[in-house]
């Protein structure tokens, strides 16, 4: 049974830093895609980034270029955002995705193409 389990979230003030973790379980990561994804209050779920487990290719929303980093640790299974310069309009539950196959790059930014999900992680970011 695989299992996708984010933590890390909290409350940080405008311009500060934060660093999710997702730790995941029973599936072997050979070139998946894994990423992270947000839900705002009120609005749609939006791709933030992703990266392919192997060939460590990135891919970054154009709001989270610059400011957040998506990094893994094959040795734990685990997957990291780091979160720099927050802003409030970055408050959200983050969402932490895998895909059972590897994905081309336009593929990496879709919801439907990742297979599990964890249960989110909520981020607020005061002013």
């Amino acid at each position: 049974q695989v299992q996708v389990v984010e933590s890390g979230g909290g409350l940080v003030q405008t311009g500060g830093s934060l660093r999710l973790s997702c730790g995941i379980s029973g599936l072997t990561l050979n070139n998946n895609a894994v990423g992270w994804f947000r839900q705002a209050p009120g609005k749609e779920r939006e791709f933030v980034t992703a990266i392919r487990w192997r060939d460590r290719y990135t891919s970054y929303a154009a709001f989270a270029k610059g400011r957040f980093t998506i990094s893994r640790d094959n040795a734990k299974n685990t997957l990291y955002l780091q979160m720099d310069s927050v802003k409030p309009e970055d408050t959200a539950v983050y969402y932490c995705a895998v895909s059972s196959k590897y994905l081309i790059v336009t593929a990496m930014t879709l919801q439907h193409m990742y297979d599990y999900w964890g249960q989110g992680t909520q981020v607020t970011v005061s002013s």
